[in-house]
């Protein structure tokens, strides 16, 4: 009995360490698979960011020059946006003087006509 009880405790040993052992290549794959995903992100991003930067010279794109590259068109970006608004401003401020001469303007005619 006690030789039959240990041959089911191994029975059931080796069953769990076959499960174990499936669950640990099925990671696996998973873990490669999101490597190659990595990659491809990785090399996509930097193409739309600087195709000449990627994929020409059939190195991995490392994920430093990625978050360089982000973190550049992310400066540019907020660059750009300065530059609106300071140009934004810029208008706003000759618009408000155009009008301020136009009035004046006015004025001026308004006059020129009484003392004619």
């Amino acid at each position: 009995q006690v030789e039959e009880e240990l041959k089911a405790a191994w029975s059931q040993q080796a069953g769990q360490l076959r499960e174990m052992g499936r669950r640990e290549r099925l990671l696996r794959s998973d873990l490669q698979r999101a490597g190659q995903q990595l990659e491809s992100f990785k090399t996509q991003v930097m193409q739309v960011c600087s195709p000449s930067a990627a994929g020409s010279t059939g190195k991995s794109v490392t994920e430093q020059q990625v978050i360089e590259k982000v973190r550049q068109i992310s400066d540019e970006n907020q660059q750009s946006h300065e530059r609106e608004k300071n140009l934004q401003k810029e208008l706003s401020s000759r618009l408000a003087k155009e009008k301020e001469v136009s009035a004046d303007i006015e004025v001026f005619k308004n006059s020129l006509q009484k003392f004619q």
